[in-house]
């Protein structure tokens, strides 16, 4: 079997030290939140941050990423790569159930157990790269041989390799050897899905608690959601058909109240209606008093408006760039923040290691006053004025305390005699301003939703504010062709050089996400990227 390289899911445990007097923590029934109604639990479309949530919970895939960030097989048994890296099989575990709660189902003619198949898998895929379906994640899985004719030339989703050999082995050929592909197995997007259930539910799969199956830990009872109304639930109980060695489920049940915003979660929080929930300003919770899990999973990166007359000009942003001491401004910053001089946020894994522990980002940013100072004259010469008009750095205050960015601000009229103000803004208007182009310059929170380079790249490409500053238009073709660990993060490396040279994007900060909790609690685990909450291995000892 060949070793490969998987760019692993950033998922952080919530650790904390039990009362063994009050038993082995198993068996609780978890209250947690959901900022918001699920828009989907359909995993093949879904890509909101509670619905991750319930999926994960909900379904299981072939591969899994363990507690310690490691590619395991999970409903895979085992599974082979051909020695040219084109070929993947996977053998099926004889011990993975469908179930669905037949007290909400009467759509479907079968047993209330039955096992996943191959073929679940198969239409899963298939169903992702169908263009029909508008996922989300349909280009993760451009490397599969035909899928490229599915999603652009009209071709039949048939055409693409993706077999079931017999119900217990899955087949997938690839048109290029792809070194993710093995951790895009593990993600919710390759979760099967049974194309007889899926047909049943005509339309309304993944949208009620009717139409929707498990396969993984726990199975939706009961999903009630009134937008003019309170008491909004999604109750969750443990999939007994799957509490196996697969599935060592700690909770019996998970019961989700819907908020409309982190304001009313934080609130029930303190009065302690709920275990734990997740939030950018963990600085603001007493340590003493709850578990505190925080991991940089946000770059904080100066944009520019492509229309501005003076930030249009390359040599006034490289000026700005050069002239940026992050080293001097690293010492004054509080732990909620780290200096950013890279694209990728330090809780992306790779290999099992942090990828800026691998890949230093020291190698992409220089400080250099006296080229700083050689760029703001030849943009003055460019833009034929002596002087700019004064502008304000836009911020989304929920990021970042701005009292950081006023320290750049007195350099650069120190230095340049130029002013640069800062806007603090909610979050609302700051994202209401980006998308008309009401700003000059803006400190914009990059988060990749996925924990992989290539994800990272998708938000450059796919962002209109931050496209221009990939300017080939497309990276991640050239990232998903790699063969070989060198040749890899050697491409990882041009991608992230190439945005930071064009001086469109310039990192500042690496942000922190967080996980608060009751000291009660351990093994939560939160996916900064996706911001699913796992709660499958969690223990109480209240």
């Amino acid at each position: 079997m060949k070793k490969i390289l998987s760019i692993i899911i950033c998922a952080f445990v919530l650790v904390s030290c039990g009362d063994d007097s009050k038993g082995d923590g198993t068996g609780h029934m978890y209250n947690a939140p959901l900022n918001k109604n699920p828009q989907s639990l359909d995993p093949q479309f879904a890509d909101d941050a509670s619905s991750n949530t319930v999926i994960k919970n909900l379904y299981s895939g072939l591969m899994q990423i363990d507690s310690n960030g490691n590619l395991i097989c999970c409903n895979a048994e085992s599974y082979t790569i051909s020695d040219n890296g084109l070929i993947y099989t996977f053998r099926l575990k004889d011990d993975n159930f469908w179930f669905f709660d037949e007290n909400n189902n009467d759509i479907i003619e079968e047993d209330e157990y039955f096992h996943v198949t191959a073929q679940d898998y198969v239409f899963a895929l298939q169903r992702v790269i169908d263009p029909k379906m508008h996922s989300p994640y349909a280009e993760d899985f451009i490397s599969i041989m035909g899928a490229s004719s599915v999603m652009y030339n009209g071709a039949d989703v048939d055409t693409a390799e993706i077999t079931a050999v017999d119900s217990h082995t899955l087949m997938i050929i690839l048109e290029r050897p792809d070194v993710d592909f093995l951790s895009l197995m593990a993600s919710p997007a390759s979760y099967p899905c049974n194309e007889t259930f899926f047909n049943s539910t005509k339309g309304r799969y993944g949208l009620d608690d009717r139409s929707v199956m498990s396969n993984g830990a726990f199975y939706v009872r009961q999903w009630f959601y009134d937008p003019y109304g309170h008491n909004n639930i999604l109750y969750m109980k443990r999939n007994d058909a799957n509490w196996s060695e697969t599935f060592d489920i700690a909770p019996s049940f998970l019961s989700f109240t819907i908020e409309k915003n982190e304001n009313d979660i934080s609130e029930i929080f303190k009065k302690g209606e709920i275990e734990c929930f997740t939030t950018l300003n963990g600085k603001s919770y007493n340590a003493d008093k709850y578990s505190i899990s925080g991991t940089g999973a946000i770059t904080l990166g100066l944009i520019f408006n492509p229309d501005s007359k003076c930030y249009s000009n390359a040599n006034i942003r490289k000026s700005l760039a050069l002239s940026i001491d992050r080293d001097s401004l690293s010492s004054k910053l509080d732990d909620d923040l780290q200096i950013a001089m890279g694209i990728v946020p330090p809780a992306l894994k790779f290999h099992g290691r942090s990828y800026r522990e691998l890949i230093s980002d020291r190698q992409f940013t220089s400080y250099n006053l006296e080229e700083a100072l050689d760029c703001y004259v030849k943009a003055k010469t460019e833009l034929k004025t002596e002087t700019f008009d004064s502008v304000k750095i836009l911020v989304n205050a929920e990021t970042v305390d701005s009292s950081y960015l006023h320290i750049l601000s007195q350099k650069w009229q120190e230095l340049f005699n130029l002013y640069i103000g800062v806007e603090d803004v909610t979050p609302d208007e700051f994202y209401e301003r980006i998308d008309n182009g009401d700003y000059d310059i803006a400190l914009y929170p990059m988060k990749p939703k996925s924990a992989n380079v290539i994800s990272v790249m998708r938000e450059f490409e796919r962002t209109p504010c931050l496209s221009n500053a990939v300017p080939t238009g497309n990276l991640s073709p050239e990232l998903k062709g790699c063969t070989s660990l060198d040749e890899l993060i050697e491409a990882y490396t041009d991608a992230e050089k190439t945005i930071i040279d064009s001086n469109l994007f310039i990192p500042l900060f690496y942000k922190n996400c967080y996980l608060i909790a009751y000291k009660d609690n351990e093994q939560i685990i939160y996916d900064p990227f996706s911001e699913a909450v796992d709660y499958r291995l969690a223990l109480n000892y209240s």
